[in-house]
């Protein structure tokens, strides 16, 4: 990864996969979950994600030695963590209101009524 873009050090491509893709991006699926499935609005999505963003900033601290209050690094880790959990919120939704309306998307029921 760039140094430009990411101050990792010398691992920090693979640093950056493992926790911030791999360990954080789990996290911020099963948030993006959750926020559709109790039928939250999306906006509140990046204020998790902000604090959740916060926590992995602290795993690249306190395990690899990374700097903790570098605002570059947590602008990447928050913009990975956001793009992750809104494709989780947009596709719970999705399936939601399928699920929900799925009689108005079907073309067979509409032409019953």
């Amino acid at each position: 990864m760039p140094d430009w873009l990411y101050d990792g050090g010398p691992n920090g491509l693979w640093v950056f996969l493992l926790v911030t893709l791999l360990m954080g991006g789990a996290a911020a699926i099963v948030s993006g979950r959750a926020i559709a499935q109790t039928w939250r609005p999306q906006w509140q999505v990046p204020f998790y994600m902000a604090l959740l963003a916060l926590a992995v900033r602290f795993i690249h601290y306190a395990i690899f030695g990374e700097v903790l209050l570098s605002a570059r690094n947590y602008l990447v880790d928050l913009a990975a963590l956001v793009t992750i959990s809104l494709l989780a919120f947009r596709q719970c939704r999705a399936q939601q209101m399928l699920d929900q309306y799925g009689f108005l998307a079907d073309p067979k029921s509409a032409n019953s009524h």
